[in-house]
């Protein structure tokens, strides 16, 4: 692995890690990004990547379960893509290790765009400007590797770092009473950070948040196999939680009122779930107030540059 750090980034952001051979580059960038919107790669042209990752929503969905080609649906919440560059793992299974082996699977999976990748390699052979971009960016034609390697590229460049709670933290903005009442609940009373923390608001563990008792999804275990794994979600980022709603992995849950008092009363039963998750109790204004440090999590000129 190779190295790159964005000069703008803040001192509290980590170096991003990029696979050797993929760095990032203008005609990269350009190619994944034209993939990334192109509807071709749903096996019948119907959807793109961001069909379900609208930039607008800071690259998630406002839909429970965003529906694949023909409407199919499958169980899990469309993720944001802030920052994925910086992830460690992927998908809510939290197994696989780059962005680039991530990208074959909403391409091939049932419910989502049920196509194949050499097919998209095929159907998209005929056209100049990919294949221009293709050789520029990869000194080769238009195939997979250049396919799954330049959405890679692209999906690194949604770095989310200049919200109102960076702007804090830096000096450059002041926070309300409200807000400094819920950063004093978020980090020092409830102590959300057991799971949510660090510069991007994820310990990037998979945990189980007891949302149910017995769950249809489940989860990690799923790959892996181990009873151990049952009913375990990979922790989200809270970075731009305020436009990310429904939330959970399967978006149960509509907004962060609701959230939070599901955390509030410790959770369902399960053998599985994380020892962090404990009930509290909370004001109507405490919870307002969390909510409102919450929305400091919101970076707008992020939404405003990738939303044009």
């Amino acid at each position: 692995m190779n190295v790159i750090q964005k000069n703008d980034l803040p001192a509290y952001f980590p170096v991003m890690l990029v696979p050797k051979g993929n760095e990032i580059t203008p005609a990269r960038i350009k190619l994944g990004k034209l993939l990334f919107f192109d509807k071709r790669l749903s096996v019948d042209e119907s959807i793109s990547c961001s069909s379900c990752h609208k930039p607008e929503l800071a690259f998630a969905d406002n839909r429970a379960i965003s529906p694949g080609v023909k409407g199919r649906l499958g169980s899990r919440n469309a993720p944001t893509l802030t920052n994925v560059g910086f992830n460690p793992v992927y998908l809510f299974d939290g197994f696989l290790e780059t962005l680039e082996k991530q990208a074959i699977v909403p391409i091939e999976e049932h419910a989502e765009m049920a196509f194949n990748i050499i097919e998209i390699t095929s159907r998209l052979a005929s056209d100049k400007q990919y294949q221009k971009l293709a050789k520029k960016a990869y000194n080769r034609e238009l195939d997979p590797f250049v396919i799954t390697r330049s959405l890679g590229v692209f999906q690194r460049t949604l770095v989310s770092s200049q919200s109102k709670y960076d702007a804090y933290l830096t000096g450059k903005a002041k926070f309300s009473e409200a807000e400094t009442k819920g950063l004093d609940l978020f980090f020092n009373q409830l102590h959300c950070t057991k799971c949510h923390a660090g510069f991007n608001f994820t310990n990037f563990t998979t945990q189980n948040n007891g949302l149910y008792d017995s769950y249809a999804d489940s989860g990690r275990m799923r790959v892996t196999k181990k009873e151990s794994d049952r009913d375990l979600f990979k922790v989200p980022t809270l970075r731009n939680i305020a436009l990310t709603a429904p939330y959970m992995h399967d978006g149960s849950l509509e907004n962060l009122n609701e959230v939070i008092r599901h955390y509030e009363s410790g959770g369902r039963s399960n053998k599985n779930k994380s020892p962090h998750i404990k009930s509290f109790l909370i004001s109507d204004e405490d919870r307002e107030n969390l909510i409102q440090f919450l929305n400091t999590l919101t970076d707008k000129k992020f939404i405003k540059k990738h939303s044009n």
